[in-house]
């Protein structure tokens, strides 16, 4: 079995632009590091054909496709298709699994995900599903589209793939989101404001284990670390729901949970931004008095203002008066955070302000 290591790499958009765009016809195996967002190629991609499929037990069914999950280190023979005898013919029928939905004619968005953990007698199935688009002997409907995902080999789980199925598919490096990409995403789906204020103020935790220099990062993923505990983009939203239910157990208990989702070490560097969330001033507050309210010294506090205002803005009246307050903070890099969530989450506000395009204008060499 071969294996295989990558430097080019493609982001998260890159690679689901290039599944929508060929998975007809070419059949795209992407690796990664642990956590980084894989397996949320498929209900992304269903997103884009306008459908809302997010997780497996969804079991979402569009106009336009069927998206199918296929956890292969899980499954077995009989889960893909078995033969079954047929005793009136004394012959053996081949029956394909109701996973891949095959009897209603609608094509398939199919996610082969973790292929190289799947045993290799699955292996040998699911290759000729990704080169053939069959299942068995049953062809899937035209217009299918099938990739898988795994780790990378050097990552050391237990990923390996045929030596001959690595010249008849495409293997695509993902890489990991920047800090930004990811509080872009973050702030679309609610995540806590102290982990996104704590991801903006450290991008050295969205470092790879395969950058030069990251030998004593003591955030990310290392395959030579016995430790299991990590920050990655999965970890951060899995830390969410222990920080906005703090209120229903004890400190210890949340700083317990942090640590036991992504690591002592971001459990330690967290608390002083869970410290001073309940401390800070109010967004209503700022709005009334942009220009009195006082900037907090305090890095973390204010970066958790920001984000709260990018949750709460919808009128440009308040940006107006918002943008007043932030024209008074002292680091234009601290201003940039604001002005990024804006832009990326909220474009039409932000695309026609007047006070955005001045700050833009102002600080293009920074953007």
């Amino acid at each position: 079995m071969s294996k295989v290591n990558f430097k080019l790499t493609l982001n998260f958009n890159e690679v689901k632009d290039l599944i929508n765009a060929t998975g007809d016809e070419v059949t795209c195996i992407v690796v990664s590091e642990p956590g980084v967002g894989k397996s949320s190629l498929l209900a992304a991609i269903a997103t884009d054909n306008g459908d809302k499929w997010r997780k497996p037990s969804d079991n979402y069914e569009s106009d336009k496709y069927d998206y199918i999950y296929v956890d292969c280190p899980v499954k077995d023979m009989m889960d893909i298709a078995a033969s079954i005898p047929n005793h009136a013919s004394k012959t053996l029928e081949y029956y394909v699994s109701s996973l891949f939905k095959l009897g209603n004619g609608k094509p398939k968005v199919i996610m082969l995900d973790e292929f190289m953990k799947a045993p290799k007698l699955l292996q040998i199935i699911f290759t000729r599903l990704m080169l053939e688009r069959t299942v068995g002997d049953e062809p899937l409907p035209e217009g299918s589209k099938v990739f898988g995902t795994s780790n990378n080999s050097s990552d050391g789980v237990g990923d390996a793939m045929l030596g001959h199925v690595g010249n008849r598919v495409c293997l695509v490096p993902m890489s990991k989101p920047t800090h930004d990409a990811w509080n872009v995403w973050a702030t679309t789906n609610a995540i806590a404001r102290p982990i996104r204020a704590w991801a903006a103020m450290n991008p050295k935790a969205f470092k790879s284990y395969l950058d030069p220099d990251q030998t004593d990062n003591e955030y990310i993923f290392k395959p030579s670390s016995a430790v299991k505990q990590f920050v990655s983009p999965r970890s951060l939203a899995k830390c969410s729901p222990v920080i906005l239910n703090r209120d229903k157990f004890s400190e210890n208990a949340m700083m317990g949970a942090l640590a036991g989702i992504a690591g002592e070490s971001f459990a330690k560097s967290i608390a002083a931004f869970i410290a001073v969330e309940g401390k800070l001033l109010k967004f209503e507050d700022v709005v009334k008095n942009p220009k009195t309210t006082a900037v907090p010294d305090n890095v973390s506090a204010l970066v958790m203002m920001l984000f709260e205002a990018v949750d709460k803005l919808d009128k440009h009246d308040d940006l107006n008066s918002y943008m007043e307050f932030v024209n008074r903070i002292k680091s234009s890099e601290i201003q940039s955070i604001f002005f990024t969530m804006i832009m990326r989450t909220k474009p039409k506000l932000g695309r026609y302000n007047q006070e955005i395009g001045k700050w833009a204008t102002d600080n293009h060499m920074i953007m």
